[in-house]
């Protein structure tokens, strides 16, 4: 019989939220522990989510009894010093992405993990979406050819606020860290990874951080990426992908789909339409939560869905466009 899976939870914000509810989708998993920088809001965290263990701060929750893995859900600048805690306590990690704010952060993690023998993965969920799969799998068998052109928006509007999270630099805040990371990471999952890469941003003007960013990836290939982040402007979530036979286009939350369309160039003077469809439960988070708890179970040491190597290649980009646009994280970079 499977053993439960004792899992620990480092932040109480959202996504933390939408974490824990997933969870209940897993099978033999168990939201054993939360930690947050108020012990107050971890116990209601806590009682929320039936967790029997509730810390009002992050490290106290490496010293809990029967922890199995960790789920790092605060917000950008300390998911390093959160996730490298847990790593030189051999406590396995699922860190919320990005994984830290710049490459010499990720590499740092990586050869920590990897020093320590204990599992790490970055929490991309799109890599685990079945739908956001089934999309790789079409264009890699060559249903629509080879591709050529993806574009990808993702954008909202958010009032601005010197002290929030998505303005304010010392939380790593900034359109491409949050959300361009998903264009992004759509690109990299199809093409690889570019040899050229151009970009516009506008920049707060108090803040200093990018409020919209827009990238052109090229490749050997031939194929081009126009990718787009805002937070000041509604852009849309949606991703086209063009090949010489054919097209994908993903109408909304292209992150994380429920179906998409493929479109047919056969002769006809309209392109054949198809749908496919792949519906699921929940939020979406479980499948990464699975994708953990089955590489634990095989004493695997990364996922072979989201290897260090995507997670690193991925923050190299980022680490780029950042150079090219001059957003710098002064306490990190």
């Amino acid at each position: 019989m499977e053993t439960e899976t004792h899992w620990g939870i480092i932040g109480t914000g959202r996504i933390a939220h939408k974490f824990a509810q997933d969870l209940r989708l897993v099978p033999h998993a168990k939201l054993h522990a939360v930690a947050a920088s108020d012990r107050s809001r971890a116990q209601d965290f806590a009682r929320q989510y039936g967790a029997e263990y509730a810390f009002g701060s992050y490290e106290a929750i490496v010293n809990c009894p029967h922890l199995d893995v960790v789920y790092i859900a605060s917000t950008h600048e300390k998911h390093y010093p959160n996730a490298l805690m847990c790593l030189k306590r051999r406590i396995p990690v699922l860190c919320e992405k990005p994984l830290a704010i710049n490459l010499k952060e990720v590499t740092s993690l990586i050869e920590t993990a990897q020093q320590h023998k204990t599992f790490f993965m970055e929490a991309m969920w799109s890599r685990f979406i079945p739908c956001f799969q089934k999309i790789i799998d079409t264009v890699e068998k060559g249903v629509i050819g080879r591709p050529l052109s993806i574009k990808a928006d993702f954008g909202f509007f958010q009032p601005f606020e010197e002290n929030s999270r998505l303005y304010n630099k010392t939380t790593g805040g900034g359109s491409l860290l949050d959300i361009g990371i998903y264009p992004l990471t759509l690109a990299l999952s199809i093409l690889g990874k570019p040899f050229k890469i151009n970009v516009l941003a506008h920049l707060n003007p108090i803040t200093k951080v990018d409020e919209t960013c827009a990238m052109q990836l090229g490749y050997e290939s031939g194929a081009i990426a126009i990718l787009n982040s805002s937070v000041t402007c509604h852009l849309g979530q949606e991703a086209w992908i063009f090949g010489e036979k054919g097209y994908i286009h993903v109408p909304i939350k292209f992150h994380h789909p429920h179906f998409f369309e493929i479109y047919h160039y056969d002769g006809k003077n309209e392109p054949r339409r198809e749908i496919v469809r792949m519906p699921y439960e929940g939020h979406g988070l479980h499948f990464e939560a699975a994708e953990v708890q089955h590489c634990l179970r095989h004493n695997l040491l990364e996922s072979p869905m989201m290897p260090h190597a995507f997670s690193a290649t991925l923050m190299e980009i980022m680490d780029n466009v950042r150079e090219k646009i001059n957003v710098v994280y002064e306490n990190h970079d």
